[in-house]
């Protein structure tokens, strides 16, 4: 493996995206038969061996499974190991109030993040009780002040839940109910370059004018792509790098462990 990539890439960031990781305060506790922090630590492992230059990590939500201070201590030592700065926002697993005492003193919190010719706007989407999103009145402000401040910067903005169709029926109903307000503000703005999530535990990329569309795996359950009901995948877990470049473009794919590591319990109907 080189020592870095970084003379390679003198006009670009290289952005490295976690998401779902469902982890446990218990070590024995498993989701749908899957060690989440074994899973999440390989993913990790996978990142740190393939991109030796990474400017920033994101955790894009559902961070913790039972969303307790134990299980938020053990993502942060496995993303420690990691020597880039990582920032989170919450999903509808977490407790965004838990998230944002202990952000504060892991250094984790952040509403945007200016890295490069980009800024980097993270929203919390997640509403404490539900499986849904919306970005309330204080996330929308961010954005506005974010968008209003970003000058010339290209803007990559963040949130858990999926603001468009997906084509699964049974998350229709589980994604960004105002979706619509905050597609209207990013399509108003041609420094938007992209929207980035999780929560559908799969790849998704799509085109809306300028704007790229991005959500990505989880490093632990997959869903099946285009279900109607729930439904798991034998696909394993990966993360999303992106490699942001000055000029506006986005360079992203998606990269998985090896086939047949971390497979879900069969004939799961949910969690």
């Amino acid at each position: 493996m080189p020592l870095s990539d970084a003379g390679r890439f003198c006009d670009s960031v290289c952005v490295v995206q976690l998401t779902d990781s469902h982890i446990f305060a218990d070590a024995q506790q498993r989701l749908l038969g899957i060690d989440t922090l074994a899973s999440l630590n390989a993913v990790i492992d996978l990142a740190l061996h393939e991109r030796p230059q990474i400017d920033l990590v994101l955790a894009t939500g559902d961070i913790a499974q039972d969303a307790s201070a134990a299980s938020y201590h053990r993502f942060i030592d496995a993303v420690a190991r990691m020597p880039q700065a990582c920032y989170w926002i919450p999903g509808n697993h977490d407790d965004a109030e838990l998230m944002a005492e202990l952000g504060r003193e892991h250094n984790l919190n952040r509403a945007w993040v200016d890295l490069g010719a980009w800024r980097i706007v993270l929203l919390n989407s997640s509403v404490p009780g539900k499986v849904s999103g919306t970005l309330d009145s204080s996330q929308l402000a961010r954005l506005d002040e974010a968008l209003e401040s970003a000058g010339p910067r290209h803007v990559l903005v963040c949130l858990h839940h999926h603001p468009v169709s997906i084509g699964s029926d049974w998350m229709a109903s589980l994604g960004l109910e105002n979706a619509d307000r905050l597609l209207a503000r990013l399509d108003a703005d041609t420094r938007v370059r992209g929207v980035l999530w999780g929560h559908i535990h799969q790849q998704l990329e799509q085109q809306r004018g300028g704007i790229r569309l991005l959500a990505s795996p989880s490093t632990c359950v997959q869903f099946a792509v285009a279900s109607s009901d729930f439904a798991t995948d034998t696909q394993p877990p990966g993360y999303r790098w992106l490699r942001l470049y000055d000029d506006g473009r986005i360079d992203t794919a998606i990269s998985r462990l090896p086939p047949g590591q971390f497979l879900p319990e069969p004939g799961a109907s949910g969690y």
